[in-house]
């Protein structure tokens, strides 16, 4: 039986008051911590969060093809050499964390790690940490309800197409926009198309410095941060207590 854990441990946004206590403990408790990079000389958002509560000696950085959309033989190469250097470290070190930005079970990089590694070191017990997601992050930063009473709550990464971002926002209940900064343009036509510019928010780098949350209608087509969120809340009628 193999004594190596693999632990994805969700890191919040970027505000690291927003780590979990469960999440400090098992950063500081596992033996190193790895936090995905596109290039080894960068410092990454996970890693500038882990190292509020980690010294840098204990912290590598493992670099993934996070941007790579067009050429798929470069992006498996890079994530099986991602997953080689993980299961080398699991195999010296016994226990890794891996430190991903929101969630390790939502839209993460984890999830593929996980199943490369358990293939690479059989018998890796695998867990995760659960992370504050960024649609948590800009509903209490901007004031807009996600969900109340029996509304559905949809989650859509626009890398999918505007397309489906758009059926989205035709159908009840919130709507929440991933990873949309490449297309504003087109999600903002989608939300006017839908009625649903006037009540919707977007954000990107929550919790930092350069942090903007502004009102979707603010929208120009101009460029914006890849890892933008926008959320189009549900129609509601003002009523309360009724869909309880």
């Amino acid at each position: 039986m193999s004594s190596n854990r693999l632990i994805g441990v969700g890191v919040g946004p970027g505000d690291p008051e927003l780590v979990t206590v469960k999440g400090v403990n098992a950063l500081r408790a596992a033996d190193v911590v790895v936090v995905p990079v596109m290039d080894t000389l960068e410092r990454g958002r996970a890693e500038a969060t882990v190292l509020h509560y980690v010294g840098q000696e204990k912290v590598v950085r493992v670099v993934f093809a996070l941007n790579e959309r067009s050429d798929r033989g470069r992006r498996e190469a890079a994530w099986d050499a991602a997953g080689t250097r993980v299961a080398e470290l699991l195999r010296a070190h016994g226990t890794v964390a891996f430190a991903t930005i929101g969630d390790p079970n939502v839209y993460s990089t984890f999830t593929y790690l996980a199943q490369t590694v358990a293939e690479l070191v059989p018998g890796t017990v695998v867990e995760t940490v659960p992370g504050i997601t960024a649609m948590q992050d800009l509903a209490a930063r901007s004031g807009a309800v996600l969900t109340e009473g029996t509304e559905p709550l949809t989650l859509v990464p626009v890398t999918a197409g505007a397309a489906v971002l758009k059926d989205a926002l035709a159908g009840p209940g919130t709507v929440v926009a991933y990873k949309f900064g490449r297309q504003a343009q087109e999600v903002a036509e989608a939300l006017r198309e839908t009625g649903r510019l006037d009540d919707a928010v977007w954000g990107s780098a929550l919790g930092l410095p350069e942090e903007s949350v502004r009102a979707a209608a603010e929208l120009d087509g101009g460029p914006l941060p890849y890892l933008s969120t926008l959320i189009a809340p549900a129609r509601r009628d003002g009523g309360r207590g009724g869909k309880l």
